[in-house]
């Protein structure tokens, strides 16, 4: 399980992202680029990191399902996942 910190950091980039990105369109397209670097360093989308959804681990992340590997074996394992199920053969 990950800090409450760290994911209350992650939703903190995300929110800022979305509030300066017409901003950020704008001077891209202006190509003021001293413009951009004057925009905080959070409002950049290559700060956002994928978590999981459920226990915010960083790492392993399945973008088709949005959450870790761990917790995506746990769930399938379960039958809590619709159409997946364990391979055999």
């Amino acid at each position: 399980m990950a800090k409450e910190s760290m994911k209350a950091r992650e939703v903190k980039r995300a929110k800022m992202v979305e509030k300066y990105d017409e901003k950020r369109k704008a001077l891209l397209e202006a190509g003021d680029y001293e413009g951009l670097q004057k925009l905080p360093k959070n409002a950049s989308p290559v700060r956002k990191h994928n978590r999981c959804k459920l226990t915010g681990r960083p790492k392993g992340y399945m973008r088709q399902f949005g959450i870790s590997r761990v917790t995506f074996r746990e769930m399938a394992n379960q039958g809590l996942i619709p159409g997946v199920k364990k391979a055999s053969w």
